[in-house]
């Protein structure tokens, strides 16, 4: 029987010009042994529903053709579940990718699918929802809100949205953060919680976590003086942010998050802008449920 592998496509990821064809995927799975099939997403969540489709089908395998966005939505629909995930590096970070070592390269990251070597991670949930790489509240997500604004996802405009969320950002919101029968009260500058060792574009506040060691690690950064905000981005870009004394690490399984005010807070999911519908933010790790295909 022939293998079914299924390519999810995001058309506008990165850059908008993947070069990937059905003339191109034939010559790495002929038609003799494989079915293939190519479907593009058209808007928010499309993604998901192609997957879901794909499963009815039978697809054996199905490729993530993105960013860690497009990579979110694919790989949500195939935890706990036998179909494996692979990963065609097309966005702007590709933080997971990298941290799988997948090549962002096409013809290498084609060939990672062909080989079929599977390594089972973690993933993380945010209020139930699935992430791969990292969440967080605080800093970055405002940053990733006003980078959804933009109309290219590139370094620099990442690099822009970092610059004007620091002129505009406010340290008010108190919360309370619950974890191993400890509550703490916090008012961070940047709550961080990872699953993976990359954010994208090689930079990383957790340069220790693994995709497979059942926790998640978390970063606590407090308000800073413009002085030690700085430092802590000179530190951060040579991931020396651990010597900064007020830098917090935690390693959990999980993790909850209140606002004091009971507010909704602004998040960020795999790179996305996340609002959860309720003011408290449960996290948590679930131990080895996808399948992946790596080097």
């Amino acid at each position: 029987m022939k293998t079914k592998i299924h390519f999810i496509v995001n058309p506008i990821a990165g850059k908008g010009n993947n070069g990937l064809s059905e003339a191109l995927l034939k010559t790495y799975f002929p038609e003799t042994e494989y079915s293939i099939s190519i479907k593009k997403t058209a808007f928010v969540l499309h993604a998901t529903a192609l997957t879901q489709a794909s499963i009815a089908e039978g697809a054996e395998i199905i490729v993530a053709c993105g960013g860690d966005g497009t990579i979110n939505e694919v790989a949500s629909c195939l935890v706990n579940t036998s179909i494996l995930l692979g990963i065609l590096p097309m966005g702007s970070g590709n933080g997971l990718a990298s941290n799988l070592k997948i090549p962002k390269n096409l013809k290498k990251a084609l060939s990672v699918i062909k080989i079929q070597n599977v390594v089972t991670i973690d993933t993380g949930t945010i209020n139930g929802e699935p992430f791969f790489s990292n969440t967080g509240v605080g800093f970055d997500a405002h940053v990733i809100s006003d980078f959804e604004e933009n109309t290219t996802r590139q370094l620099f405009s990442y690099l822009k949205s970092t610059l004007r969320t620091l002129k505009k950002y406010s340290y008010q919101t108190q919360l309370q953060i619950k974890y191993n029968g400890t509550t703490e009260l916090v008012s961070p500058f940047l709550l961080f919680i990872s699953n993976s060792n990359e954010m994208g574009y090689k930079m990383s506040l957790t340069p220790r976590a693994s995709l497979q060691d059942g926790l998640l690690d978390v970063v606590i950064v407090p308000k800073l003086s413009r002085f030690k905000l700085g430092l802590f981005t000179m530190l951060f870009l040579f991931k020396k942010h651990h010597w900064l004394k007020e830098v917090r690490f935690q390693q959990l399984t999980a993790l909850e998050i209140k606002s004091l005010e009971n507010t909704t807070l602004k998040a960020q999911k795999d790179g996305e802008f996340f609002v959860p519908k309720e003011p408290i933010i449960k996290l948590a790790i679930r131990p080895k449920n996808l399948n992946v295909c790596v080097l």
